[in-house]
């Protein structure tokens, strides 16, 4: 077998733009031959990938799936919502889903070099889908929740939003449908903390700063300032904590209570919200130039 150097690896790199375990990789399949190697990583689709890497990919799905009592929401981008109905990209999202209920990675780095098939690892396969469809992708984040209770997930908009809900209790049909109401609350409303409880210090301290701050300016007493703050505050968490919230499939009454009346001892373990593309600085384009870019990509 002919030796690879240092110096084989970095010219192939520079000729495709391939990383440099998959250069070494590549030349070890192909003895050596810089022509080979070049030939071997655009099968895989790992050149062609490698160009694409710095577009800004913001579109894409956001997907749940639920087994037994474990539940997966994931977020993968494109960077067109015209991706999110291609056949391949709903495959490769489907498969993934599947894989990390299976194997349960700790986060992206590790699943994305998990075997997806018998030749390409995770990160291999999404580097060939980005070669086939011809758009820049990610494996953006993803969560598993799990409980002995009901789990529900929920997806609006045709994958723009994904949310998952556990709740701990005695498993009834009336559990599993409050528990989707929740789902469809959490994607409306986005509530900031699932209780008053999980609130940080560093939320509490600067709310009641701002508070007491505008209501010392009107000029009142400490100890009215104090009542105010008081009631402000209590504002403050029906509005950003989930169960406190007035709950959108009854207003009358909050998403803690209408649980508590399904299943009195009923505990709302955790809750999960992704919103596609959340946080990602996107660039302007108009929709000709979008199509511009495909037609020549």
């Amino acid at each position: 077998m002919a030796k690879i150097t240092a110096a084989d690896v970095k010219k192939l790199r520079e000729a495709t733009g391939a990383g440099m375990m998959d250069c070494k990789k590549a030349l070890a399949e192909v003895n050596g031959i810089h022509d080979d190697a070049v030939d071997f990583l655009r099968k895989k689709g790992l050149s062609a990938a490698s160009k694409k890497a710095g577009r800004v990919a913001a579109e894409g799905v956001v997907s749940t799936i639920t087994k037994g009592k474990a539940s997966v929401v994931l977020e993968v981008n494109a960077e067109t919502d015209f991706v999110s109905k291609n056949e391949q990209f709903i495959a490769f999202v489907d498969a993934l889903k599947d894989l990390i209920l299976d194997k349960r990675p700790a986060d992206v780095d590790v699943l994305k070099a998990l075997p997806f098939d018998a030749e390409l690892n995770v990160e291999q396969a999404l580097s060939q889908l980005i070669a086939t469809i011809g758009e820049n992708m990610s494996i953006r984040r993803f969560e598993v929740i799990e409980t002995e209770g009901v789990t529900a997930s929920y997806i609006h908009g045709e994958g723009r939003i994904g949310v998952l809900v556990a709740i701990k209790g005695e498993i009834s049909d009336a559990l599993q449908a409050i528990a989707r109401g929740v789902a469809m609350h959490v994607a409306a409303v986005n509530p900031a903390f699932v209780s008053r409880e999980s609130v940080t210090k560093e939320a509490v301290q600067r709310e009641r700063k701002v508070l007491t701050e505008r209501a010392l300016a009107t000029g009142k007493p400490a100890g009215i300032v104090d009542k105010i703050v008081l009631g402000q505050m209590n504002k403050f968490y029906s509005e950003n904590c989930l169960l406190d919230q007035a709950f959108v499939m009854d207003t009358d009454t909050t998403v803690g209570k209408a649980i508590k009346a399904i299943d009195s001892n009923a505990e709302l373990l955790a809750m999960v919200r992704f919103g596609l593309g959340e946080g990602i600085e996107k660039e302007e384009s108009d929709f000709a130039a979008e199509v511009a870019a495909q037609v020549n990509s």
